[in-house]
């Protein structure tokens, strides 16, 4: 293992000079590697040194490109993973990973190049969440590419690694909490969105004001059977649900799997829905006029959406492309009004806040582990991470100061004997 600095001119005659490090591999194999500067060929020579003593070091000529473990990563997913998420992936690594890092070299994708990577993705338009959510997939091909033996490192646990402790400002506005008004719908406004439903011709009204009133998710009401509601008991027991490729399976989570009761308006909606629906060998809720499984898409569009601008709860949003880029029109971002709420699982979320509203603003006062069985959710964690700050905290005027005196109070011989 050596360290040599090389001093050469360019055919032009322009001087350079770079820092050499010349060694031979656990495979017998003479390498040769350069650098800018001394400081950075010292530190490669000084780790690959313990890893070629230890047989583990990878050099540039044996190992792959990130293109070739971003396909075996692909094939990995698709063969454990839902086709909506192998989807993701897939435009992940087509749309943002190749175009930047395709050709280089496992073992050159280091902590600063993941940097300038994830900059020049900023760059080109994408939002933060989208630069997190493709950081984790890259995250996820160097692994794949460690357990191949294709390389000793994953630059993107490294720098995550490095930044415990030092959140930045963007990573704590994208944990910012559920507002109500912004992510969650109000009381008015649910209360506009029924009265536009009420209309004969609302589209979807079945779905969604059961949505409203059981927090049931989009996948698990296009999956929900007559068989899986009960009138005579007045409940909804979630059994299943249909994936993006309109799939049937089972739900989420083995909490997934619930009794919801219902509510009297949803009683009397299915009730009245149940002549009425379309008939299918799926027997479905809220089925196409085939009796298949609804789009979700289409669910989105006119039964959440169409509702919302009727009553004038709109937002102007900007127009992008596939690959997030803004659209611009003589030098100005392009603008379109769509609904306020663009999810199905805003209704969620307000469902949520109704179950732990106290009764005297129109709760019902519920408890954590109440809401937590009511959506299904995995754990009490998830449920007070993402609705904790809802809770209403219950005033007792002057219980600490009784507590405190009462602590304080001498104790007499008779309670101590009690208290042994």
């Amino acid at each position: 293992m050596s360290v040599r600095k090389r001093k050469w001119k360019t055919k032009s005659g322009a001087a350079r000079e770079a820092w050499f490090v010349d060694y031979t591999d656990q495979h017998g194999v003479r390498v040769g590697k350069q650098f800018a500067k001394k400081k950075d060929a010292d530190a490669f020579a000084a780790s690959t040194h313990t890893e070629v003593r230890q047989s583990s070091h990878i050099a540039d000529y044996a190992t792959k490109t990130v293109k070739q473990a971003g396909e075996k990563w692909l094939k990995r997913a698709e063969e454990s993973l839902e086709v909506m998420t192998v989807k993701q992936y897939e435009q992940h690594l087509r749309l943002h990973i190749l175009p930047f890092l395709g050709d280089h070299k496992l073992t050159r994708i280091t902590v600063p190049v993941v940097r300038e990577f994830m900059d020049k993705l900023r760059d080109a338009g994408r939002s933060p969440a989208m630069v997190k959510s493709i950081r984790t997939s890259l995250s996820g091909i160097l692994a794949e590419a460690q357990e191949r033996g294709w390389s000793n490192q994953n630059a993107v646990r490294d720098m995550s690694q490095g930044r415990k402790g030092r959140e930045s400002k963007g990573d704590k506005r994208r944990k910012a909490k559920l507002v109500v008004g912004r992510d969650i719908p109000t009381r008015e406004e649910i209360q506009k969105v029924i009265a536009q439903l009420n209309k004969p011709d609302a589209a979807y009204r079945q779905l969604i004001i059961t949505a409203i009133f059981t927090g049931m998710r989009a996948s698990e009401l296009r999956g929900l059977r007559w068989d899986d509601i009960d009138f005579a008991r007045k409940e909804i027991t979630v059994r299943q649900r249909a994936d993006a490729t309109n799939d049937m399976g089972p739900p989420k989570s083995e909490a997934g799997q619930r009794t919801i009761e219902m509510a009297p308006m949803v009683i009397n909606t299915l009730k009245d829905w149940k002549d009425k629906c379309p008939k299918g060998e799926l027997g479905l809720v809220f089925p196409t006029q085939k009796g298949t499984v609804q789009r979700h898409e289409n669910i989105v569009r006119r039964g959440l959406w169409e509702p919302q601008i009727a009553a004038g709860l709109t937002k102007q949003k900007v127009l992008r492309t596939e690959g997030r880029v803004p659209l611009l029109k003589d030098g100005k971002e392009q603008l379109v009004t769509v609904a306020k709420y663009e999810g199905l699982h805003a209704l969620r979320h307000f469902f949520a806040s109704w179950c732990l509203n106290p009764m005297s603003l129109g709760g019902q006062g519920k408890n954590p582990m109440e809401v937590q069985k009511e959506l299904g959710h995995s754990t009490i964690a998830l449920t007070m991470d993402t609705y904790g700050h809802l809770f209403k905290k219950t005033k007792n005027d002057g219980a600490l100061a009784r507590a405190e005196a009462a602590l304080l109070k001498p104790v007499t011989a008779t309670q101590t004997q009690h208290a042994g």
